[in-house]
């Protein structure tokens, strides 16, 4: 978000004056370095306006047995490779670096954007949803034969991973940097699942809809999910799946 003036698009923040510290509302910042700062995973920092305010997020233990402890939080120890590894990628991408990649993953954004509303396979059968502004562009079926979670998995099918969304039913593409080189094949392929699902809907009226509609996992889980009206039956779910990834 702080390149994209410098990058060469138009920012939202810039009538407001930016989205930091800036903005007289915003008193901290998280920001996750390990993602789009290129760092290691595990990496996180986050930015107070003041003093005062980062004073809340320490722990202190006066009267501890084992004497006075004080930690910046909660957790304890901090891996010093992380941080190194941080401080590396930070210099060696630089601002330039930043304003390169801003430039790169956007605009890769933007070409999936502009596909999504003016391919014909594409445009008449899912819809933007509301206004991408940085790396992230969500989008949902408006075809009633197309299941949006059916296009996840047709997607993931072809090595696609893409992310699934409720409330409403929907898909969202990050962009990262891998994916620049490889947008034109990612619509390519997006064409070909959506165009896969209509045939398999007109191939299920003309045997009359008395074959089964097979389920993939993303329809199974979030189809399912969705209309479950009680959402701790779904916190539950989620807790025996993570059971079992646990259990020895």
């Amino acid at each position: 978000m702080p390149y994209l003036s410098r990058a060469g698009f138009a920012s939202p923040w810039a009538e407001t004056g930016g989205f930091d510290f800036r903005c007289p509302g915003v008193t901290s910042i998280s920001v996750d370095t390990h993602k789009y700062g290129f760092a290691p995973k595990g990496n996180s920092v986050i930015l107070y306006r003041s003093k005062t305010m980062r004073q809340y997020q320490y722990f202190v233990q006066p009267d501890w047995s084992g004497g006075v402890y004080g930690s910046p939080s909660m957790a304890g120890s901090r891996p010093g490779a992380l941080i190194a590894g941080c401080w590396a990628s930070l210099m060696a991408m630089g601002e330039s670096g930043y304003v390169d990649s801003c430039h790169s993953i956007v605009g890769t954004r933007v070409t999936i954007e502009n596909a999504l509303k003016e391919h014909p396979v594409l445009s008449t059968s899912l819809r933007v949803l509301g206004e991408p502004m940085v790396s992230v562009v969500a989008f949902e079926s408006v075809d009633p034969v197309i299941d949006v979670y059916d296009v996840a998995d047709g997607m993931s099918a072809k090595g696609w991973h893409l992310n699934a969304l409720q409330d409403p039913p929907g898909i969202h593409i990050a962009v990262t940097t891998p994916m620049v080189k490889a947008v034109d094949v990612l619509i390519e392929d997006l064409v070909s699942v959506v165009e896969a699902e209509k045939d398999k809907a007109v191939q299920r009226v003309k045997e009359g809809g008395v074959a089964e509609k097979q389920r993939g996992q993303a329809s199974a889980l979030y189809g399912v999910a969705g209309k479950i009206p009680d959402k701790s039956v779904v916190g539950r779910l989620v807790v025996g799946f993570l059971d079992t990834l646990y259990k020895a």
